[in-house]
């Protein structure tokens, strides 16, 4: 079973907390493209903006216009957690209290030798000792490779798009909603099986080299609104590990739906923020909106 989509997922996952960097992208032609990945969805009285999010971006990027003008229209910006009420030190706290092992427990005990020594070749490349994954646990120890690994890319932590519009609506005194806790999202990592966490995290060091591509390409498509192309990682994803896709994206998304609805029952104009492969696909969130038979256009 690979687990490629997996890491790409589980990456995205945490990176709003860690701050971590998802690939080193050219600037490409793609953002030129008459499309963006938003969408506009139309309530009674107001308009519910939908943007598929890279949570970090080049410090050099500009995003489209369309996508400041939403900004713009919009009363409330509404994220999958409110980064401006996150406390740094309390989410440490919280990562570490989920993210190690019991004491007297080892990584490479629970990997078992061959593992471990496959992890320790890996940390090795990126230039830490495997001593500083240790206590971690596997979930936690995948993330954490693949952070080192991109930051080693250079790229600016604080240019994905949650981060450009927090401090936007910040300055510009915006009510900021979140749709979860940090809490929630990294307690569906913690609470992966052992085997779940030990695959993750093999198939993380399995295919480190092609995590670039893959996101690159991705990152093609995003800039581009290629809906097609994003639904084919959200198909994969689902088809090679729905024990760990479907509660990292489906579900969340069935959670968000409701609190949606209500946005879109209100007067004044919304703009949501999430994950780009949230958005599209089967389940996503905007096919449950339109079985609900909202409309929406694609800016």
């Amino acid at each position: 079973m690979r687990l490629s989509r997996l890491s790409t997922s589980a990456s995205r996952l945490v990176l709003l907390l860690l701050c971590v960097c998802v690939a080193n992208f050219a600037i490409a032609d793609e953002q030129h493209s008459p499309h963006t990945s938003l969408w506009a969805v139309q309530g009674k009285h107001n308009t519910l903006y939908l943007l598929g999010s890279m949570h970090l971006l080049p410090a050099k990027e500009q995003l489209p216009a369309q996508i400041d003008a939403a900004y713009r229209d919009s009363k409330t910006l509404v994220m999958e957690i409110d980064l401006s009420n996150v406390d740094p030190v309390q989410a440490q706290q919280l990562t570490m209290q989920l993210g190690l092992l019991p004491a007297g427990e080892t990584l490479a005990n629970q990997l078992g030798p061959e593992a471990a020594e496959k992890l320790e070749t890996h940390t090795k490349q990126l230039g830490i000792p495997a001593a500083m994954l240790s206590q971690f646990k596997p979930w936690f120890a995948a993330i954490t490779i693949t952070q080192l690994q991109l930051f080693k890319m250079g790229l600016d932590p604080q240019s994905g798009v949650e981060q450009r519009f927090v401090a936007k609506a910040a300055a510009d005194k915006k009510q900021i909603i979140g749709l979860e806790t940090l809490e929630d999202q990294l307690g569906l990592l913690a609470n992966l099986s052992p085997k779940l966490q030990k695959d993750f995290l093999l198939q993380t060091l399995e295919e480190a080299d092609q995590v670039d591509q893959e996101i690159n390409d991705m990152m093609a498509a995003w800039r581009s609104g290629d809906v097609a192309a994003l639904e084919k990682y959200v198909a994969r994803g689902m088809q090679e590990f729905p024990e760990l896709y479907r509660p990292l994206t489906v579900d969340r998304n069935r959670r968000w739906l409701s609190r949606l609805e209500e946005m879109l029952g209100a007067e004044e104009n919304y703009l949501v923020i999430v994950g780009a492969l949230h958005l599209v696909g089967k389940d996503g969130v905007l096919d449950l909106l339109e079985k609900k038979g909202y409309k929406f256009t694609q800016e």
